[in-house]
């Protein structure tokens, strides 16, 4: 049986207000801040899924959204069929003998599986607002307008975590 490890490892850049701050956290020298000066640490990845998660379903496995279509979204990411679907396309074309069900959405973890893959996909090297919108409004979704809303709201929950 394959085992699917996803590591989502990043390092955490440092930006502030002051370059020559910057510079010295990046030389892991020892520093000092003033009380005007403020460290910006950017969020991970792992700080982006607890957001979208919050925004999906506020951390509810259980969740069923979406209840006027056909097929709803459920789980804490409100996963669809059809992102199952193009999650198992992905891993067959790497030849991967993984693949998802339809109940694996209720289950946090395999839900955050299916996000990375997709993610990994679809969106190496893209920028959180990109994915998020992605994730939102479908392959546009980030050039949608309204998906603009929803990445708003994302924002809001990462300047929380």
């Amino acid at each position: 049986m394959e085992r699917l490890l996803i590591l989502a490892m990043l390092a955490t850049p440092i930006a502030t207000r002051h370059h020559e701050v910057l510079h010295e956290v990046l030389h892991s020298a020892p520093v000092t801040l003033s009380s005007t000066e403020q460290v910006y640490i950017a969020p991970t990845l792992r700080d982006l899924v607890d957001a979208l998660i919050y925004v999906e379903s506020g951390g509810i496995e259980n969740a069923i959204g979406d209840r006027h279509f056909k097929k709803p979204s459920v789980g804490v990411l409100q996963l669809r069929p059809i992102m199952v679907r193009e999650v198992n396309r992905i891993l067959k074309r790497r030849n991967s003998t993984k693949r998802y069900t339809l109940q694996d959405r209720f289950s946090k973890n395999k839900s955050i599986e299916m996000f990375l893959i997709w993610k990994g996909f679809h969106h190496e090297g893209s920028s959180f607002e990109k994915i998020a919108r992605g994730w939102n409004g479908g392959p546009r979704g980030h050039k949608k307008k309204s998906t603009l809303k929803y990445w708003r709201k994302v924002q809001k929950q990462l300047k929380k975590i």
